[in-house]
């Protein structure tokens, strides 16, 4: 393909998220050109970064596990990710707080972990370490072994089925934790995860209780300098090895032509012109790709007609603030359960409306690196699982503001005074997932996880009717989060580097 346009094969990259920025890297790596393009004034996507009177807001992910997937794009670089980003661990993982004032240190060490279970319910000991025994069998075969590898026919189904099946992937992961371990706040300690990859863990896979032992496996970490300085140290390794980033660069379509006997990509963008591309490499919402961006091609239409008959995950109300005080005695990372669990979640996933109560994950970067907030003060996010704008059609334009402050009242629990000491906030509502993330239906993680949108079921990483475009990021194989994103990059640049290594 590379006698289509002078030079090694042109790769445009749509959209700078983890997923853009780490198959940029890859590509570069081997051989390719790139070409970036970033709507926003910022590079990373979901991971934007927000500053306010001294305070530094992590917009979105700020889990990081499996650091050897950023390991890896360095090491293919030929660079060591010691040398430009340091991560810092996190203990515990996760503090969960429930309404009722119970209280569980989510760690790494097996054996504390252990002695809590014991400590909390004794009949659940045997079931707990056998659900431990279940989660690395998940682990060595659900990631270590399929999550870097493209499903792009379903063969590659069938393959990997009798697996799943001796795995039971059809159980929810709900329902798989509650066959080890009978007390209600356990299951839900052992279940929650999946709300961070936009799951509900009644009826997401059971592949998805791999993450208790990956965290477990790995740890937990935070980039010093926040999440937004791993996305600048991306940057700066893509321009290093001579790509180019272009800001506020949105890409409005994208025309496919036949040239020579080979396709080629036309990239309609703002201050750009019409650029001609030897493939396309989206990072973009995988229903506007098709939407929007391909609009003009009937079998993208066609995509999109089914796309917006799947199922979507829920999206998310969040908070950022700041405080004049430091509150020194939260977590990191701390999950608060309300009372209704399963009743909430249904709610969440299925709407028709926006549930009265709320369960919330506190941000509290300030714990493992001050230098995010003022000297004495304290950065801080919250967000609320809310439905996606096509389940529940809130007026958030109207109503932000009053759930904003329900969130805060409720937060006093926790950090009293709460109201007294903010100094400044914001925040982020399913609209604008929709309007400034172009996210279908204001969806926070894409297509949600359930075992028939998995694997060959989700959207291909290489498009299967579009010469020469390829998807990444949360709504193509594997999924959402951290890992699942970087990963789905090196699943795809393997299948570009076949595709043109002739």
């Amino acid at each position: 393909m590379n006698d289509v346009l002078p030079g090694p094969p042109h790769a445009a990259v749509i959209g700078s998220g983890f997923g853009g920025l780490a198959i940029a890297i890859r590509l570069l790596a081997s051989g390719f050109k790139v070409t970036v393009f970033e709507a926003r004034d910022k590079p990373g996507g979901r991971a934007y970064v927000y500053e306010n009177q001294g305070f530094v807001f992590d917009a979105g992910p700020t889990v990081i596990t499996a650091p050897h997937c950023i390991e890896e794009l360095y090491a293919v670089a030929g660079r060591r990710m010691q040398d430009a980003v340091e991560l810092l661990p996190v203990q515990p993982l996760y503090r969960l707080l429930w309404d009722d004032g119970d209280r569980f240190e989510y760690v790494g060490d097996g054996a504390q972990f252990l002695e809590q279970v014991r400590q909390r319910s004794p009949e659940d000991v045997q079931g707990y370490l056998r659900f431990c025994d279940y989660a690395k069998q998940v682990f060595e075969a659900g990631y270590e072994h399929l999550v870097a590898q493209p499903f792009l026919s379903f063969a590659d189904m069938i393959r990997v089925a009798p697996e799943l099946i001796r795995l039971r992937a059809d159980r929810s992961v709900y329902r798989t934790v509650a066959r080890f371990v009978k007390n209600e706040h356990l299951r839900q300690a052992l279940s929650f995860h999946t709300l961070l990859v936009g799951g509900n863990p009644f009826s997401t896979s059971s592949i998805y209780t791999l993450i208790h032992h990956l965290e477990r496996k790995w740890g937990v970490f935070f980039p010093r300098g926040g999440t937004g300085r791993l996305v600048q140290a991306l940057v700066q390794l893509i321009r290093d090895l001579g790509g180019e980033l272009r800001l506020e660069s949105k890409v409005s379509k994208i025309d496919v032509e036949r040239r020579n006997g080979r396709t080629v990509h036309f990239i309609h963008a703002e201050k750009n012109g019409r650029e001609p591309f030897d493939l396309v490499v989206s990072n973009a919402d995988v229903h506007h790709t098709y939407a929007s961006l391909y609009s003009g091609v009937p079998v993208a239409q066609a995509t999109a007609k089914r796309l917006e008959r799947q199922d979507w995950s829920m999206s998310l109300f969040v908070l950022y603030f700041g405080t004049d005080r430091k509150y020194d005695d939260l977590a990191h990372h701390s999950i608060l359960f309300t009372a209704r669990y399963r009743e909430l979640l249904r709610e969440i996933f299925d709407g028709p409306e926006l549930p009265s109560d709320f369960s919330l994950y506190l941000h509290a970067p300030c714990v493992t690196d001050d230098s995010l907030a003022p000297p004495g003060c304290g950065t801080y996010y919250v967000l609320s699982p809310v439905p996606h704008l096509g389940n529940a059609r809130v007026k958030w334009d109207n109503f932000g503001e009053r759930y904003a402050d329900k969130i805060i009242v409720a937060l006093e629990q926790y950090m009293p005074e709460l109201r007294k000491h903010i100094v400044v906030k914001s925040w982020f509502t399913p609209e604008d997932f929709k309007n400034q993330l172009a996210a279908f239906n204001g969806s926070a993680f894409s297509l949600s996880p359930t075992l028939m949108q998995s694997a060959w079921f989700r959207p291909h990483n290489r498009d299967p009717k579009i010469p020469g475009l390829y998807i990444v990021g949360a709504g193509t194989h594997p999924g959402a989060g951290m890992p699942g994103v970087i990963n789905s990059a090196k699943a795809t640049a393997a299948i570009i580097q076949k595709d043109f290594s002739r």
